[in-house]
């Protein structure tokens, strides 16, 4: 077994005091009011972030200068419960329809306003020489806790 196939999914839990059916609408219909601007590989600053809200849905963002990046592709689609989203951004954080890690979100209702959120990040292994630090940057504190962080505040309200 090589290192990169050793790489674990990452995997992070959030609670939000609202209904499951809202924090999955700001999740998929709402990303961009919550995903990170510093998280972008456009030209131009980031302008816009867009899940299509059906299976085989893309992943995308508008750049300011109106130029699209494709991010992946919509895997699952079961709302208020679950998405799977395809990541094609490869270790040189360039979109590669060839590549592809699945990052998974169960919505699970804990009561009727409460609602616990539960993201895995797989297949990292594929990123293959890179894996090992592409794992660290999704694990770390600026990578998908930030990021959730980000999308509880605003999930919430």
């Amino acid at each position: 077994m090589t290192t990169a196939e050793k790489i674990v999914p990452i995997r992070k839990q959030i609670v939000i005091d609202a209904a499951q059916a809202h924090v999955f609408s700001v999740f998929t219909d709402g990303i961009d009011k919550w995903w990170p601007r510093e998280h972008h590989i456009g030209t131009s600053p980031l302008k816009e972030a867009i899940i299509e809200p059906k299976l085989g849905g893309r992943w995308y963002s508008i750049s300011q200068d109106g130029s699209e990046v494709n991010i992946g592709k919509v895997l699952a689609w079961e709302p208020p419960r679950r998405v799977v989203l395809s990541w094609q951004i490869n270790g040189e954080w360039k979109y590669d329809p060839n590549f592809m890690t699945e990052i998974e979100v169960v919505f699970t209702a804990e009561g009727p306003k409460k609602t616990r959120v539960d993201l895995e990040h797989r297949d990292l292994h594929r990123f293959g020489a890179t894996a090992e630090t592409m794992s660290g940057m999704f694990d770390s504190p600026g990578g998908w806790t930030a990021t959730l962080s980000s999308f509880a505040a605003i999930a919430g309200k």
